[in-house]
C-alpha cells in the first residue's frame, strides 16, 4: 500500500451551505446532478458546483504533485516529458496546469459537457470522454495516474474495477483523493451535501477496498465540513 498524503493542502477552504443543499435535495435534484451536465457544473448550486470556473487554484496543486513525485529529476526515468492522467478531470483545470509545467498531461471524464468546456487552447486534444472503470489506454501508459474526488460516484463493483484500471495504466505511481468521514456527525454532513455518491465509507473502509482492488498507490481523504 502507498501512503496517505495531503496533495490538495493548497486549495482554499470551500464554503458550503449544507442546510440549503439538504433542504433542496430530492430525487429529481439527485437525478439531474448525476447527469454531470450543465446544471451540475454551471447551474444552480443545489445541483452541484453552482459555477465551475477556472481561477488558477489548481496551479499550486500541480506544483505540489510535481515536487512530491519528483518529476523533472532522474527519479522519473520514463522519457523527457512525464505522462500524467487525471481520471475524472471535469473541465481539465489540473490538466492545463500540469501541461503548463511541461508534462504530458491528459484527462478523462464521463461528462461531455465538461470536456467540451475545456477553456485552454494550450492543451487541445488532451481531454477524453470515458469512464474510470474502462480506461481507453494501454497498460503502463502513464508515469502518474490521478483521481481526485471522483471514485465515490461509482457503485462498489465499478469502483473496484476503476482502482484496478488506474493501477493497470500506471507505470508505478498513482494518487487517489476520496471523500470520507471520521465520525457519524461527519458522515451525516457528507450525506446531506454530496449528491452523486454511490459508495462511500470511513477511512478504514476505503483502505479495505484498496486492498481488495490491489491498489497500492498513494491516497488522501476529503472530509466535508460545514461553513
Amino acid at each position: 500500500m502507498g501512503r496517505e498524503v495531503d496533495l490538495l493542502r493548497s486549495l482554499p477552504r470551500i464554503r458550503r451551505d449544507i442546510a440549503a443543499r439538504a433542504a433542496a435535495r430530492d430525487p429529481e435534484v439527485v437525478r439531474v446532478a448525476r447527469e454531470y451536465g450543465r446544471d451540475y457544473f454551471d447551474g444552480d448550486r443545489k445541483y452541484g458546483y453552482g459555477g465551475y470556473h477556472y481561477d488558477g487554484r489548481w496551479r499550486s496543486v500541480a506544483t505540489d504533485l510535481i515536487a512530491y513525485y519528483k518529476f523533472g529529476t532522474s527519479a522519473v526515468g520514463y522519457g523527457d516529458s512525464p505522462r500524467v492522467l487525471d481520471v475524472g478531470c471535469a473541465k481539465g483545470f489540473l490538466v492545463h496546469e500540469l501541461h503548463e509545467h511541461g508534462l504530458g498531461a491528459f484527462g478523462i471524464d464521463i461528462s461531455e459537457y465538461a470536456v467540451v468546456k475545456f477553456p485552454h487552447s494550450s492543451a487541445v486534444g488532451c481531454l477524453h470522454l470515458g469512464t474510470a472503470d474502462d480506461l481507453p489506454f494501454p497498460d503502463k501508459s502513464f508515469d502518474l495516474v490521478l483521481s481526485i474526488n471522483t471514485l465515490h460516484n461509482l457503485p462498489r463493483p465499478r469502483l473496484v474495477r476503476a482502482l484496478r484500471e488506474i493501477t493497470r495504466v500506471s507505470r508505478g505511481s498513482a494518487f487517489v483523493q476520496v471523500d470520507s468521514y471520521r465520525t457519524p456527525a461527519e458522515k451525516a454532513l457528507f450525506e446531506q451535501w454530496v449528491l452523486t455518491a454511490q459508495w462511500h465509507g470511513y477511512p478504514d473502509d476505503w483502505l479495505a477496498l484498496f486492498a481488495e482492488a490491489g491498489y497500492v498507490g498513494d491516497y488522501g481523504f476529503t472530509i466535508v465540513e460545514a461553513g
